[in-house]
């Protein structure tokens, strides 16, 4: 049964530019200051774009990843933590659509999201672990039909900003580390004691402090598949995706702003080559790359969803890494040659062309998750599988 519910204007791609025009407005205080970035989510929430990805028939949108991914990189274009905020928000309500639709309290919290347009939170790094999402030390109790949890969380996503936070921990205090099971927590579920501060060089806006976390809730909130799954099948694609749609958009709009320098340029000198045309002919090219692997990750994303099977298979995972490896490394070089083409102009802030924020921003592409951690998983993986080099497949 089809749910009635508000519905914003336009197409999707109208509406994230809605809300990117309002991200753009505070984007650099918001990565000065180092601040939520409260306005940019609040005209989320307004557009109704939090809850696009829930099935129509509890009252959302059903929209794709690929969709979605999109929208990641058109608000990325104006403000790269919002985005991001944005893109976490999605990825753990990927667990939910995926996941959740066989059990009524996550079905009746997916239209929660719809009615109220909820922020979800991440935490899975912990003290001990890292960011190693598929260990933990924390172990969940559960007894008669409550479940408690405490955790050393060293990084929750916008914490203190959320409406509910998805946590992973053992399944059991005799679980293996890697036996693990993931719940959801409302906001009145749980308290957070700060332990860690969020003074970082670029994606300050995101806010994801350190928390100790301690959270009770109904035992029904625990998700009924373990972790394990959830990861393969879920979490893996779509961090990997949406948050190379993040950093795809840092990269465009540096394109976009040495682009404008060049032009400038060229309307001072009429019937001559600026000297940065080169590079951003160069640059043009790399842009393409990125933009090519994303696209065809996103086109096998949707292809392995129509087979469990392949879905959770070795080949899969290491094309998943694949993407995110690619990405968060060209990236870097796309900016600095913007860097080269706009010269002090981008070097300096508060010009039209200034990329600095750009810059520091995409410096965290490789740390979450760590490229090394990942190279590390597919190096594994790779000795037991040959990696797929057909053209047609």
């Amino acid at each position: 049964m089809n749910i009635p519910v508000k519905t914003a204007s336009g197409s999707l791609a109208e509406r994230a530019s809605r809300v990117a025009a309002v991200a753009k407005a505070h984007a650099d205080f918001v990565d000065k200051n180092g601040c939520f970035p409260q306005a940019a989510i609040d005209a989320m929430k307004a557009e109704r774009l939090m809850s696009i990805q829930i099935p129509v028939e509890l009252g959302g949108e059903g929209a794709t990843t690929a969709q979605i991914t999109e929208l990641c990189s058109i608000i990325s274009q104006a403000c790269a933590s919002s985005s991001m905020i944005f893109s976490m928000h999605h990825i753990k309500l990927s667990s939910l659509v995926e996941h959740g639709m066989e059990t009524e309290w996550h079905r009746d919290f997916m239209r929660r999201i719809v009615a109220e347009q909820l922020l979800l939170g991440s935490a899975t790094t912990e003290g001990g672990i890292g960011g190693n999402l598929r260990n933990s030390l924390c172990a969940i109790e559960v007894e008669d039909g409550i479940c408690r949890l405490t955790k050393e969380a060293t990084v929750i996503s916008y914490g203190l900003q959320s409406d509910a936070i998805l946590i992973t921990s053992r399944a059991h205090k005799d679980a293996a580390t890697t036996d693990q099971v993931m719940t959801v927590f409302l906001k009145d579920q749980y308290t957070l004691e700060k332990t860690h501060d969020w003074d970082t060089l670029g994606m300050r806006g995101t806010c994801s402090e350190g928390f100790l976390f301690k959270g009770e809730a109904p035992a029904e909130q625990i998700f009924p598949q373990g972790f394990a799954e959830i990861a393969a099948q879920s979490m893996l694609a779509n961090s990997h995706l949406l948050w190379s749609g993040v950093w795809y958009g840092i990269a465009v709009d540096a394109v976009n702003r040495a682009h404008s320098f060049v032009r400038a340029a060229a309307r001072q000198k009429p019937g001559t080559v600026p000297p940065g045309a080169l590079r951003l002919a160069e640059v043009s090219s790399q842009l393409q790359l990125v933009k090519s692997n994303i696209v065809s990750g996103l086109k096998a994303y949707e292809e392995a969803k129509k087979d469990e099977e392949k879905l959770s298979s070795v080949g899969f995972a290491i094309e998943m890494n694949n993407i995110k490896i690619a990405s968060s490394e060209m990236i870097l070089t796309i900016i600095n040659h913007a860097m080269l083409i706009c010269g002090i102009l981008g070097y300096k802030n508060g010009t039209p062309y200034s990329l600095g924020r750009h810059l520091r921003d995409a410096h965290s592409a490789q740390l979450m998750i760590s490229n090394d951690r990942i190279l590390a998983n597919s190096s594994n993986m790779l000795l037991i599988h040959k990696q797929n080099t057909s053209l047609s497949e």
